[in-house]
């Protein structure tokens, strides 16, 4: 929803759409009306005040409008002007079947004794826990379908023919440790907002995730899959990098998840004993930093090409994300991030 306050000409519409009179008359008793408050004012002490404040009615109506169209949906009257969003919104739910906060008032927003709400229709919603758990769930049970080379995707004599590297095994077992803990953390860590989101971006997330996954599965789990070019040791450091920055994520979502306060000014997550959140001295959004930590380390130990690709796009986000927190952290918390980088420790 947006808010447009009225002045007295929309006030006027609003009389000759209910009375029937003409677009001509109502301007001239206007007119009338502006200069007859004239002749008081200067006949008078009376000072000129805020209309909203000194209004003789203490209610207001509320005309909601289709934000493309600009056509009325319903008016709801009997408006207090203590009222907030959320009670024009219950109303408004009556009268037409659930965007503004709720705890802005409405004399707060208001010009006159009539304001405008737009109303938008984002389809049917869904929650943000909703979300996530569906687009990490299909990762990890797509990816275990590659994995266990189902005859629909590979040929049986082929795969029965060539055995698999180690590297095959490990990747399962890194690719499902990453999207099992995201699934615990949104169920037992984070913080998810209690909104909902349009129905379509829960498809494009789980079409981004699931597509992704079922090209990188295919490849890494192909009969003709072969293994990274230094052999063990690149599977190996790689590996052990990738479990340092999936503990070190949890560790920052976990800090995320329980933030210090002072009062009621919310502080900036601040490192503690474990060694794992004392990249904060360095970022703004240190999770970032180890979850790109992640892929990069399972793009070096996998070798493949579309492991590496969902690296890249996946870098761009959070680069983007990270650089719009960092901005919000810099307008709260001046004084704490003069000398901290975005994602990149010294480079974004």
């Amino acid at each position: 929803m947006f808010i447009r306050p009225k002045s007295l000409s929309s006030e006027s519409k609003r009389e000759l759409f209910s009375q029937g009179a003409t677009r001509s008359m109502l301007k001239n008793k206007m007119r009338n009306f502006h200069s007859l408050s004239q002749l008081v004012l200067s006949a008078g002490p009376l000072k000129s005040t805020p209309a909203v404040k000194n209004a003789k009615s203490s209610h207001f109506e509320i005309e909601i409008l289709d934000a493309q169209t600009r056509k009325q949906i319903c008016i709801v009257d009997k408006v207090m002007q203590t009222s907030t969003i959320h009670d024009v919104k219950q109303k408004f739910h009556k009268e037409c079947g659930p965007f503004l906060k709720d705890y802005i008032t409405i004399q707060s927003v208001a010009a006159s004794s009539i304001v405008t709400l737009y109303f938008t229709d984002l389809g049917q919603q869904v929650r943000w826990t909703t979300v996530f758990l569906a687009e990490y769930t299909g990762p990890l049970l797509i990816y275990l379908l590659f994995y266990l080379r189902i005859p629909y995707i590979y040929d049986m004599k082929e795969s029965s023919r060539r055995i698999r590297h180690s590297v095959v095994h490990l990747a399962c077992f890194c690719h499902c440790i990453h999207y099992i803990r995201y699934l615990l953390e949104t169920l037992f860590v984070h913080r998810v907002s209690a909104g909902h989101t349009p129905l379509k971006n829960l498809i494009k997330g789980c079409a981004f995730y699931w597509g992704f996954t079922s090209w990188i599965a295919y490849y890494i789990n192909h009969p003709r899959y072969t293994p990274p070019s230094f052999g063990n040791r690149q599977v190996t450091v790689s590996a052990i990098n990738f479990l340092i920055c999936e503990a070190g994520n949890h560790f920052i979502n976990v800090v995320l998840a329980h933030p210090n306060h002072t009062g009621t000014n919310a502080c900036f997550p601040s490192p503690n004993y474990n060694p794992f959140t004392w990249m904060f001295f360095l970022v703004s959004c240190p999770n970032y930093t180890y979850e790109i930590g992640s892929w990069i380390s399972f793009t070096v130990m996998t070798q493949t090409l579309p492991v590496g690709i969902f690296t890249l796009l996946m870098s761009i986000q959070m680069s983007l994300w990270a650089q719009k927190k960092h901005k919000i952290y810099l307008k709260k918390f001046n004084s704490y991030m003069h000398r901290k980088s975005a994602m990149i420790p010294f480079i974004l």
